[in-house]
């Protein structure tokens, strides 16, 4: 029998250490997809797509079924996820997806601004390890290289799309800032998820929290999958759906993965798990995005309403759906809570913004453009405080504002749109005529907001994509899956 004094030892350091275990801030996982469309997993409606993981995810936490990003298209909308701030704000407006000799800026204005904070540099200072795998589209030059932007590893492409079957000799993949060498899964879905357990097992998991951010380019094109995967598929008739099928579940095996990982080294409870994707399908991946009209590019629903599950088991409740309008926006918010910190104070502003402007934007909206809202999945409606939520668009010559119950739509090619997206997600039905004098608030309110913006947009793509997406508004209504 141990003695007394003995005993009384090994109960304080027991108590102790489920102590500090319970009290180091959770781990978060970000999964990003890129271009997925909005019906495309079991959860969110499809009756052909084989997602299991997803599917468990999403049983597991609560799905938000009116989830939007701030950009119709990938580079904004990451620069907004990862800030927490509107991308106009700073004048990251249009997608970077040429060499930096083909645009008129300045090669230093070509990415996400210096002194904009990343969710990685705002986890850092609250003590945590931070990686990002996969697809960063935020420029490609050394100043926003990642790993000075608050990652303290990076493993992916820094431009916006990759081949999924990359050759030793022939890639743009990189390990932190040298080309990989070695690759330990010929499919790139595959490999940029072994490169994230071989971090975490690297990773002191047990002392430190820590922030990955999977930043998958799947279902992006190319279009290109295994034939392993394509067999998995192989119901699908539409050759093209089938292939887009096979690597959504790559990139559903992947998430598999990952959540395993967690369980098998017990971190499954103290990890939160947010999963969505960048933008709405695009017009050329074969997606769906189920009962929405429009598609990437566009800001009707199908560009820019998205799949969107938070899990937390223990924290968030399993088999919840939240209905309400939430944003990209809000993770920073949301992730600085659970880290139990400030967000960093924002940068002065720099020479080509205007400080009235930047003052006064500040003063009206705040420094950040989301909302903590993990209290809210926790308490659900009883526990939610009533808050109409603004949120605004704008790009390639379109804009649109979201405030309450009504969206507002000003495309560049005819007058305004008005619609009630939670009651009508297919946007089928145009309020303009009916409600006039509320078409006119919003438009009055879209325009304040536009004549606050500090900058000007710092770059543009070709008037080209404007006219693409202006066509999107006609030519994509919602249809039936695809097989």
């Amino acid at each position: 029998m141990f003695p007394l004094s003995f005993a009384l030892i090994v109960c304080s350091v027991m108590t102790w250490t489920v102590r500090a275990e319970f009290t180091k801030p959770p781990n978060i996982l970000l999964i990003l997809a890129d271009d997925m469309g909005y019906g495309d997993a079991g959860f969110a409606g499809s009756q052909y797509l084989r997602t299991p993981q997803l599917d468990a995810l999403a049983d597991s936490g609560v799905v938000c079924t009116q989830a939007y990003v701030c950009s119709p298209i990938c580079s904004p909308s990451r620069a907004g996820l990862l800030t927490g701030r509107d991308p106009r704000r700073f004048g990251y407006q249009a997608n970077l997806n040429q060499a930096s000799h083909a645009y008129a800026t300045r090669k230093d204005l070509l990415g996400l601004p210096s002194g904009e904070h990343t969710l990685a540099n705002h986890l850092s200072h609250a003590g945590y390890q931070t990686a990002l795998i996969g697809k960063w589209h935020l420029g490609t030059s050394e100043l926003f290289h990642p790993m000075e932007r608050g990652f303290d590893f990076f493993c992916g492409m820094l431009g916006g799309s990759h081949g999924y079957f990359p050759q030793r000799d022939s890639h743009r993949i990189l390990r932190n800032r040298k080309p990989v060498t070695d690759f330990s899964s010929p499919y790139l879905t595959d490999f940029f998820t072994d490169e994230a357990l071989r971090w975490l097992d690297r990773t002191d998991v047990q002392k430190t929290p820590w922030f990955l951010f999977m930043s998958y380019n799947a279902p992006h094109g190319p279009l290109q999958a295994t034939e392993e995967d394509l067999k998995k598929v192989s119901h699908i008739l539409d050759p093209k759906r089938r292939t887009y099928a096979a690597m959504m579940f790559a990139l559903d095996r992947s998430i598999g993965r990952l959540v395993q990982w967690l369980k098998t080294h017990r971190q499954r409870e103290n990890t939160l798990i947010v999963f969505l994707s960048d933008n709405g399908g695009a017009t050329n991946n074969a997606s769906w995005n189920g009962p929405l009209s429009g598609v990437k590019g566009c800001l009707k629903e199908g560009g820019i309403r998205i799949p969107m599950i938070w899990s937390h088991p223990g924290e968030i409740p399993a088999q919840s759906t939240w209905h309400d309008p939430i944003s990209s926006l809000d993770l920073l918010p949301s992730f600085m809570a659970l880290a139990r910190e400030q967000p960093l104070p924002l940068r002065s502003p720099l020479p080509h913004e205007d400080s009235r402007n930047w003052k006064q934007l500040n003063k009206v909206y705040g420094s950040f453009d989301g909302l903590n809202v993990i209290p809210w999945f926790k308490d659900g409606k009883n526990g939610a405080p009533i808050i109409e939520r603004t949120f605004f668009w704008r790009c390639q010559g379109q804009a649109a504002l979201l405030s309450g119950a009504w969206k507002l739509i000003r495309p560049s090619h005819r007058p305004v749109q008005l619609f009630q997206p939670g009651i009508d997600a297919s946007e089928s039905s145009d309020q303009l005529m009916e409600r006039p004098d509320e078409a006119q608030k919003l438009l009055n309110q879209l325009a304040h907001w536009e004549s606050m913006l500090p900058t000007a947009p710092l770059w543009s793509s070709s008037p080209y994509w404007q006219g693409q997406s202006a066509s999107h508004y006609d030519h994509y209504k919602p249809r039936e899956e695809p097989r």
